[in-house]
């Protein structure tokens, strides 16, 4: 085994992996600018439209923020701790399905259930527009928590596909760039969509609710007809037997991906009772889910009542919307700084920490600064300061944690588990802003100053961990003639031939394409 030099084959002629595991022939038989072209029409064509389906998703997750600026408590007949309830039940109904939809998800395939998905719970949110109880608002928060769960676990695992480990954390920052854009925007958005007030004889909650429901339900289709499902069926839900790419193109990114990773080629059908144990069991997992419930819990509260908290200074409800739009607008050239980072320099760890400092430094500007109410622009700019370092730490740490995952089957669960972090994390953050702490929540932001120095140390303790971990695993790998491991897990020339005698890969290298490479 290893790079021998032999003729290649028709590459449209690989036969696909078979129904478990097996060996498999690769052969690099590319050039680099051929290499690029496909990886760039693969960006241009499956980051949009993730990143439009997380763009919906936040969208309908997040506009009942901007709905209680309205009169949204008074006609629905609810108070501010009820409403908090409804938050809890939202994460609730995320974390009961997260795994369930993530397991139909590996069955059926990303193409057609996350453009079900959009659906579903795009027509939900729609319907949101006509509850007027706290029943029906109970009601209608759960069930948009259930038609959500998965989604961003599924997103996060078809990138984890169709791209290598090297290149998985600027893919990931980029697809929460669709949630830092639908904050953003849903803020800005509301501004304008709440003077519609008396349209119809309706509140401008209703009209809320009803715009952008249906545009989840439009991106629906788009989905639908241009996402592609897997290497093994490259065609979009709506289109089947239409691919976007050429079946040169196909083996050229899926045959990197498996010399980056050769476990990705031994999908199986369903996800297995061993992959829940081995993911399960795994502490350094565990660890990352920490970090999040840490970093995600404290986000959630103030994402919610960030237009609240503003119009508190003594600005009007409806332009502290669009106030309150403006350091999640600010958040997105930062979280691309650090994922640039985190990618180039491959700090994976470094960055977290960087970013879980700054969201930490925000809440105590907060804190301080309730002391001092009357200083409005100083308060106003800690909360743009902790939108602007609120939420990337937790797709950096996402990246992070996907390296340390052996298999498909496996990144699929810690996906979930991440996921069901995150919005576990939802549960207890809905209660951190109670109405007996408003208007200035004291104990609010000192809660959020604790919970947040905790994740914080729990990733500085990963960090140590996985630098040693590193260290003893290129050890090994050095004994056995392999190559050093960076910290993305990719290896050179020696590493791969390592990778081959554990995965049973041979790979093959053109003579010039290895002259090349040697280059």
């Amino acid at each position: 085994m290893g790079f021998e030099e032999k003729a290649t084959v028709d590459p449209g002629q690989y036969p696909p992996p078979a129904e478990d595991e097996s060996g498999l022939v690769l052969s690099i038989d590319w050039s680099k600018e051929e290499e690029a072209r496909a990886k760039r029409k693969l960006d241009l064509i499956i980051m949009p439209l993730l990143t439009l389906g997380f763009f919906c998703l936040q969208l309908d997750r997040g506009n009942i923020s901007n709905a209680i600026t309205d009169s949204f408590f008074e006609d629905v007949g609810v108070t501010q701790n009820e409403f908090n309830v409804g938050q809890q039940m939202l994460s609730l109904g995320i974390v009961l399905f997260e795994i369930p939809s993530n397991m139909i998800l590996y069955r059926v395939g990303p193409g057609k259930w996350l453009t079900l998905q959009l659906f579903l719970f795009g027509t939900v949110s729609t319907f949101q527009a006509f509850q007027n109880s706290y029943g029906s608002f109970i009601a209608t928060r759960l069930l948009l928590g259930i038609t959500e769960s998965g989604f961003i676990p599924g997103g996060l695992w078809t990138l984890s596909t169709w791209y290598t480990r090297a290149e998985t954390a600027k893919r990931v920052m980029f697809f929460y760039f669709g949630n830092q854009f639908g904050q953003a925007s849903s803020k800005l958005l509301a501004y304008g969509i709440l003077h519609m007030g008396g349209v119809g004889g309706k509140a401008g909650w209703f009209w809320l609710f009803v715009l952008m429901g249906s545009f989840t339900i439009i991106s629906g289709f788009v989905l639908g007809f241009c996402l592609p499902d897997s290497f093994r069926n490259p065609c979009p839900a709506f289109l089947p037997g239409i691919s976007f790419f050429t079946k040169r193109e196909l083996h050229i990114l899926q045959t990197r991906v498996l010399l980056d990773e050769p476990a990705k080629g031994r999908k199986k059908k369903s996800i297995k009772l061993d992959a829940f144990k081995r993911a399960f069991s795994n502490w350094r997992l565990w660890s990352h889910v920490i970090i999040t419930l840490c970093n995600n819990g404290p986000q959630r509260a103030f994402d919610t009542y960030s237009p609240t908290i503003i119009s508190g200074f003594g600005y009007k409800k409806l332009q502290a919307n669009a106030m309150a739009s403006v350091g999640l607008f600010l958040q997105i050239p930062t979280s691309w700084a650090f994922s640039w980072v985190s990618d180039h320099f491959d700090v994976r760890g470094e960055t977290v920490i960087a970013g879980l400092s700054c969201h930490l430094f925000g809440y105590v500007l907060n804190r301080i600064f309730t002391d001092h109410p009357n200083l409005q622009g100083a308060r106003y700019f800690g909360v743009v300061w902790t939108q602007t370092f609120g939420t990337f730490s937790h797709p950096l740490n996402i990246a992070w944690m996907s390296l340390t995952c052996e298999d498909s089957e496996v990144r699929a669960l810690a996906m979930a588990m991440v996921i069901m972090g995150a919005n576990t994390a939802g549960i207890y953050g809905a209660q951190i802003f109670r109405s007996e702490d408003s208007p200035y929540y004291r104990r609010g932001f000192t809660v959020a100053c604790v919970v947040l120095a905790v994740g914080l140390l729990v990733a500085v303790a990963r960090f140590i961990d996985d630098k040693i971990h590193k260290r003893k695993h290129n050890t090994v790998l050095l004994a056995h003639g392999g190559g050093e491991t960076s910290d993305d897990g990719s290896n050179g020339e020696k590493g791969i031939t390592a990778l081959e005698r554990a995965a049973g890969v041979t790979v093959s290298v053109d003579a010039d394409v290895k002259r090349a490479l040697n280059h």
